[in-house]
């Protein structure tokens, strides 16, 4: 219905109609276009096109589904003088990423005895389930609050949660710019005063598995990742913090009559240079480096089973990288030929700089940046690297994008052990609730392998690793 025109591999373009200021761009295949509901992603994907300011396309990535406002797998760029920014085009997750780290102990050399072991220890270190946090006698205070926010995931390693060199393989460093604490609600604060080092509900996870495949071989050894070697990958973001930081800004963005004109109100916007659109973009960093060190704090608890099961020394558990998939970022394109500086939504999708970005540490510049792409619990999760294509603002998918609904997982699933089918497929699953296990079984997503191979035959970025995972937590 929408006239999807194919312009390049794996490259539609959605024409303009009604009152979009660009086109669509969606990124996808024939076979996903028969593997989902697309009718109101896409849907979503026009009207977002209707933001002042958008600049090139409004886009979609192959793992699109259903948001808040914007698709799941949407990235729009505004003109930073004329445009605006959407809390919508984020999402309440803010900083919602993945980390990978590498152990240098190959995965077929853990017992199953171990294997128990090792995750019923990740499962009692890290907290899990809605609203859950560490009970501490000292949470955050204030003071704390402020140095987190002014340094980023910095300031959990000087806590004693990591090694300095762990920053090197953060996106920008573990620290956005920006953040001011002036403009986070006392609600936002209680609600994340205790919730460091944990990973929520729904589809956030620890996942520890074997690199099953490498398909780029020397960018995997300039990385020192090997075939057969364990890996982690840990999906969380900043938890009640965040979300309460979106619906703070939702409700005062509503009030103060900015979704007037747009076809949905929940991709209200302020002018980026408005008080409100400041102050926005300010809380969103203080959110986002809120959740790298939450992501800090998860992998050193991972690291800390590690050693206690394995006795393999935290300082050996070596971080490869960590990426927001739900953020807004100010960052520079060429458009029409004129050097211009956009703020880039990305909601459920990955910054993929490509070989030579100023802003990557000497290991990623000589490569591109390593983008990740967690799948199911049952099938497998991916390592790329990015090719830093501006048709897309640099973008890549972050996931593989859910195919059913949370309540339809939940009926296919009734009468049925997930745990024992799970098991039965090579995967040990533990989570606080049946019902996450039952939500986030791997018939609920997209082939995450038809995904990728979207991504890189539209040359957003090209596959290094798959990895197949074998012990999951989820929230």
């Amino acid at each position: 219905m929408y006239n999807l025109e194919k312009i390049k591999p794996a490259t539609y373009r959605l024409p303009m109609h009604g009152g979009m200021r660009v086109p669509g761009l969606i990124i996808s295949t024939e076979t996903l276009f028969q593997d989902q509901e697309i009718e109101k992603p896409l849907e979503q994907v026009c009207n977002v096109a209707h933001l002042p300011g958008i600049v090139g396309y409004s886009i979609a990535m192959p793992d699109i589904h259903w948001g808040y406002g914007f698709p799941i797998g949407g990235v729009a760029a505004m003109d930073e003088e004329t445009g605006v920014i959407s809390p919508g085009g984020v999402g309440y997750d803010i900083n919602c990423g993945v980390r990978l780290a590498i152990v240098p102990e190959m995965f077929q050399n853990l017992s199953e005895k171990i294997k128990h072991e090792l995750l019923k220890r990740i499962f009692k270190l890290i907290p899990s389930g809605v609203g859950h946090g560490h009970k501490r006698e000292l949470s955050l205070t204030e003071q704390d609050y402020l140095q987190l926010v002014k340094k980023g995931a910095r300031w959990s390693i000087e806590q004693g949660y990591g090694f300095p060199w762990d920053l090197e393989h953060i996106e920008s460093k573990g620290w956005i710019e920006g953040a001011d604490l002036e403009n986070v609600s006392p609600l936002a604060k209680e609600r994340g005063k205790n919730q460091l080092g944990s990973i929520g509900s729904g589809n956030h996870f620890v996942e520890i598995g074997e690199v099953q495949k490498l398909y780029l071989p020397e960018i995997a050894k300039a990385w020192g990742i090997k075939k057969g070697q364990t890996y982690i990958l840990i999906h969380s973001g900043s938890r009640g913090f965040g979300h309460q930081v979106c619906q703070d800004t939702l409700n005062l963005f509503i009030k103060k009559g900015f979704a007037e004109g747009l076809p949905d109100k929940q991709l209200v916007a302020a002018p980026i240079q408005s008080k409100e659109g400041q102050a926005y973009f300010s809380a969103m960093a203080a959110a986002a480096n809120f959740a790298f060190n939450n992501r800090q704090q998860i992998l050193h608890y991972v690291r800390t089973a590690f050693k206690e099961v394995l006795n393999i020394n935290p300082e050996n558990i070596r971080l490869i990288y960590d990426v927001c998939h739900n953020i807004a970022k100010f960052e520079t394109y060429m458009v029409d030929g004129v050097k211009k500086r956009l703020c880039v939504h990305r909601k459920g999708a990955t910054r993929a700089f490509g070989p030579g970005a100023e802003e990557l540490a000497p290991i990623f510049k000589e490569t591109g940046q390593p983008v990740l792409v967690p799948g199911d619990m049952g099938r497998a999760s991916h390592l790329l690297v990015g090719m830093g294509n501006p048709l897309t603002w640099c973008s890549s998918c972050h996931g593989a994008g859910r195919a059913r609904s949370r309540v339809q997982s939940m009926k296919n699933w009734h009468n049925k052990d997930p745990i024992e089918y799970m098991r039965s497929q090579g995967t040990i699953v533990m989570a606080e609730s049946y019902r996450t296990i039952a939500e986030e079984m791997p018939d609920a997503y997209k082939n995450v392998d038809h995904v990728v191979e979207a991504v890189q035959e539209a040359s957003l970025a090209k596959m290094v690793a798959r990895m197949r995972p074998h012990l999951v937590m989820k929230g």
